[in-house]
């Protein structure tokens, strides 16, 4: 008997790859039910410091007393363990555990590859996979923030992460230069295009007299959350794997302001 291709009300049938996507939403959004808030710190432009961003917003909300983990979801470049001073492994073994650093769950494919010596070289449906497995095979636990460090570009990690979760939304972050401007308004095009908020967008590496935050919050008619001064600090204190926005009270400053505009504390 030959299928039909109609529901009863005589719409078309999805297919069943879009069923399919149905479907692992549903149990991600049970499986990470107890996650309140799930936001991606994001620019298709690289170097713009997005880790930098993620590791101290992540633990500035854990010095506040909130719950937070913290995912590196650039998979095949990851070094979110490097900012941090971690050299923990993790077996591969189901379901993964992220590991403790200093109360914030810190997770990486980092912990997985040793990719200094075996690069990791993937397509990306390995890519998107990877992906998946942090969410649907991770155990998360209680969270009030996830934190997810994308890397940069518009295709495999940030639309794996679109289509498989229900983000608060992007945390758009930039460079005072316009070329820098220029690739995040990308990012946050696309995030538009795909019915994803922008929270906000963060000027890193200010020295006062560039733009480019201002530029990126106007064109795509978001918040501008603040600006992060250029400060020798944070090479210093990234290197030894110490966090800057809880060692040096001036850079914790900045980073508090802009969480108050987040958490609307």
């Amino acid at each position: 008997m030959e299928e039909e291709k109609t529901t009863q009300a005589g719409l078309p049938k999805p297919h069943p790859s879009i069923l399919k996507v149905i479907e692992q939403k549903k149990r991600l959004r049970e499986k990470l039910s107890g996650i309140k808030h799930k936001i991606g710190v994001y620019s298709a432009k690289g170097g713009v410091g997005k880790t930098t961003t993620s590791v101290n917003l992540a633990f500035m909300l854990n010095s506040m007393g909130y719950k937070v983990g913290l995912l590196d979801a650039d998979v095949d470049c990851p070094n979110l363990t490097m900012f941090l001073g971690m050299n923990e492994t993790l077996s591969g073994d189901f379901p993964l555990m992220p590991v403790d650093k200093n109360g914030v769950k810190v997770l990486s494919t980092a912990m997985l590859v040793d990719d200094l010596k075996a690069p990791i070289i993937w397509r990306g449906p390995m890519i998107g996979k990877m992906i998946s497995e942090f969410f649907e095979n991770t155990e998360w636990g209680e969270l009030d923030y996830l934190i997810i460090d994308l890397p940069p570009g518009t295709s495999d990690a940030p639309l794996s992460i679109i289509q498989l979760l229900d983000l608060d939304g992007f945390i758009l972050v930039t460079t005072p230069q316009h070329i820098a401007a220029v690739n995040t308004i990308r990012s946050g095009g696309m995030a538009k295009r795909l019915s994803v908020s922008i929270l906000g967008v963060i000027e890193n590496m200010s020295d006062g007299s560039g733009t480019g935050g201002k530029e990126v919050a106007d064109k795509l008619q978001c918040d501008f959350l603040g600006s992060i001064k250029t400060n020798p600090k944070f090479g210093e204190l990234s290197d030894s794997g110490k966090v800057p926005a809880i060692q040096d009270e001036k850079i914790g400053k900045e980073y508090l302001e802009i969480i108050k505009k987040i958490t609307g504390r």
